[in-house]
């Protein structure tokens, strides 16, 4: 009976430390989270605010919400909505269209030279931005596509071209050969063997890589800005008007940046479902 009380005890005991120890962790992990989503959470209380609120010191947490900053927001927000929302979806898609099928060639069929291919076009992430606006300027303006959304989709479309690739090149190359080689055993062209094996397959992959794609395309500030003018200017350059030469608008540019974040959250939600479920169903683990 001692020897049995004395485990009991230990067992209690035990079980007192890993309970306290996962309640620590919990809270650590609370308190990283809060970190992490508290300048997005000062953003959203600052477009409640007056301008001398959100400019008060010290910081003003009482006050009475005002929603005088989304009006004012919201009056060049849609047209520049519908930019971001072409460029980002467009260039996706033009993305998609030319990488998937290069991501296709160099994991099932790759050549000497595939991993040197690879290389090249992750190389082109490498140069900063500041090192080709002007080239990249004076091709625009001579090919007129300076304030365009043709030019701007064409813009993400390069920047985004070489995630494409690395990313489902990866997934790909976990797809099992045994399984193109019993297609081609039935008869399956290399068409077939893109659409109905790989794509399929690689859903996971696709739904990861077109997420990130959007967001880059929507964060996307500096060629938006060098690029665009008035016609085709995205929520990114929507958000600086609200610097003017009279000061900052504090309160205005906080609700600006709030109703440009939210699209992307919802949106971010939406796929992060769809991407939990392509894992928990696809065939490539």
């Amino acid at each position: 009976m001692t020897t049995l009380s004395s485990s009991q005890n230990q067992a209690r005991a035990q079980g007192s430390r890993l309970r306290a120890r996962n309640g620590v962790l919990t809270l650590l992990t609370y308190l990283i989270a809060l970190a992490f989503l508290f300048p997005l959470i000062w953003m959203i209380l600052a477009a409640f605010k007056t301008e001398a609120q959100a400019f008060a010191t010290p910081p003003v947490f009482l006050f009475t919400p005002t929603l005088e900053n989304f009006e004012k927001a919201l009056g060049g927000y849609f047209p520049a909505l519908r930019n971001s929302l072409a460029a980002a979806l467009g260039s996706t898609l033009l993305a998609f269209v030319l990488g998937l099928p290069a991501a296709f060639a160099l994991a099932v069929y790759p050549t000497r030279r595939a991993q040197g291919v690879l290389s090249w076009m992750l190389s082109t992430k490498f140069m900063p931005a500041v090192g080709v606006i002007v080239p990249l300027f004076l091709i625009y303006r001579d090919l007129h596509l300076l304030d365009t959304l043709p030019g701007l989709i064409l813009m993400y479309t390069t920047m985004n071209l070489p995630l494409v690739v690395w990313m489902m090149h990866s997934y790909m190359t976990e797809i099992p050969h045994a399984i193109y080689e019993a297609a081609k055993v039935d008869g399956a062209s290399v068409a077939r063997e893109f659409f109905n094996i790989a794509l399929p397959l690689s859903m996971p992959g696709v739904f990861a890589t077109a997420l990130l794609c959007l967001i880059f395309a929507w964060n996307e500030v500096f060629f938006a800005l060098n690029l665009t003018n008035a016609q085709a200017a995205p929520l990114s350059v929507f958000i600086g008007q609200f610097k003017t030469s009279q000061g900052l608008f504090w309160a205005q540019l906080s609700a600006a940046a709030t109703l440009v974040v939210l699209p992307v959250l919802v949106f971010g939600w939406i796929a992060q479902r769809q991407l939990v479920r392509g894992l928990s169903f696809g065939a490539v683990k």
